[in-house]
């Protein structure tokens, strides 16, 4: 049984590291604001979320493992409050939304 949680764990941390790699680098080559502030909190909620859960199947039942949960949830509540907070004030500001070079 021992060997399966390390195998589940250590798909879960690859998915979440190649998450946050992939998310790295669409957030380098999205052309305007409001697409690399979605790049940004796709890697946040997912390669996070993936991450601690693989490092909760590691930890056991301990208090390593409630700590991991409230950073869960920590990121998991001011995640997409901040994203929604850069967006509006993004729009307030009047950021250009990005547009094709035919339109």
């Amino acid at each position: 049984m021992n060997e399966w949680v390390d195998v589940l764990s250590f798909f879960l941390i690859a998915l979440g590291g190649s998450f946050c790699i992939i998310g790295g680098i669409g957030l380098i080559r999205m052309p305007d604001f409001f697409t690399r502030l979605h790049a940004a909190s796709v890697i946040e909620t997912l390669g996070a979320g993936f991450l601690i859960f693989g490092m909760l199947l590691q930890s056991g039942v301990s208090l390593i493992s409630i700590k991991l949960l409230f950073i869960a949830l920590l990121v998991f509540f001011t995640s997409p409050t901040a994203t929604h907070a850069l967006a509006r004030a993004a729009v307030v500001k009047g950021v250009q939304y990005f547009k094709k070079k035919d339109e």
